[in-house]
């Protein structure tokens, strides 16, 4: 257990790991200004690490977060990379950027996700939510390893899930929901983060002899961009689904800021108790569902995955 928890501030463990921050390279997913991507490069700063890569489909929208970085702390470098995560052309050009200007990855951080949005499929033909929040990153995780695996032992992979997990499991026969026949927006979603902890998994497994950590986490409600498509009518939809698959009551949990948001990731991403193939809600381990914990299944995603992006990568 962590010494933090629901009311925890990004600030506040940062503060407490100061010494693990500093001098240390950061790339975040979807670091977009407003969102819990941004709070967490912003809280990051106070531990002067030597660079932030921030990877996003817009400079302009990420341009005030890298102001923000350069106007609290000049000393910190940053750097923008081009990242479109539901085009796997774009991924791989993201990914040759990073391996070509950046020497070494202490902590990569899946960030960016899309939620609860109408169906469509990326351009290479996957479930949008599936394709950008799982495919994506999978993709790019696994072809900057290098760059990660050249920071040592203690360099992490922090993938952020949802606690929507607990309504869907992956369906590794039928990702594209019948081509939408089937479609649920909250179900695909979850299906999405289930595939996030199970990924996180399988890397767990594969990093171990290199004491590289993954872990998961659910970052908490927070209100951002990401909930644009998440009506009060969706909103409770998908809380009763929540209900009948895990059969145990819940309730909408209160709003965190933007602050409180980001801490959960910042355990994750700091502190030296987690353990690798952790999964935390509210800064501490938590459970996560039994779909989600099955190893079996994490080496299927795994297999479907370097399906989808064709080409199959050797950890």
């Amino acid at each position: 257990m962590t010494q933090f928890g629901y009311d925890t501030s990004g600030s506040q463990v940062v503060e407490a790991f100061k010494d693990v921050v500093k001098g240390k390279i950061f790339l975040i997913t979807g670091p977009s200004d407003g969102g819990i991507g941004a709070e967490t490069a912003t809280c990051l700063v106070a531990g002067s690490p030597a660079l932030i890569v921030l990877a996003g489909r817009s400079l302009g929208k990420i341009q005030p977060v890298i102001d923000r970085i350069n106007a609290t702390n000049p000393a910190v470098r940053t750097k923008f990379i081009n990242l479109e995560l539901g085009s796997q052309a774009s991924v791989r050009e993201a990914a040759a950027s990073i391996n070509a200007n950046v020497e070494k990855i202490d902590v990569l951080i899946n960030n960016a996700a899309v939620m609860a949005c109408p169906f469509s499929k990326t351009v290479d033909g996957i479930e949008s939510q599936f394709g950008t929040n799982h495919i994506g990153h999978f993709l790019l995780t696994n072809l900057i390893m290098p760059k990660i695996l050249a920071a040592g032992p203690g360099a992490r992979i922090v993938n952020v899930s949802s606690v929507s997990h607990r309504m869907a499991d992956v369906n590794l026969n039928d990702y594209n929901f019948e081509h939408g026949a089937e479609y649920h927006p909250s179900i695909a979603y979850g299906a999405a983060k289930s595939a996030n902890i199970l990924f996180t998994l399988a890397l767990a497994r594969r990093l171990e002899s290199e004491q590289v950590k993954a872990i998961s986490l659910h970052p908490g409600s927070v209100a951002t961009n990401l909930q644009t498509y998440m009506t009060p009518e969706l909103a409770e939809d998908t809380m009763q689904m929540i209900r009948d698959k895990t059969g145990r009551p819940f309730e909408r949990p209160k709003l965190k800021s933007t602050q409180q948001g980001c801490s959960t990731t910042l355990v994750a991403v700091l502190d030296p108790s987690i353990n690798s193939g952790d999964y935390l809600e509210d800064c501490n381990p938590a459970e996560p569902e039994a779909h989600a914990t099955d190893k079996q299944k994490a080496e299927k995603l795994w297999d479907l995955s370097e399906k989808l992006v064709g080409q199959k990568f050797d950890l």
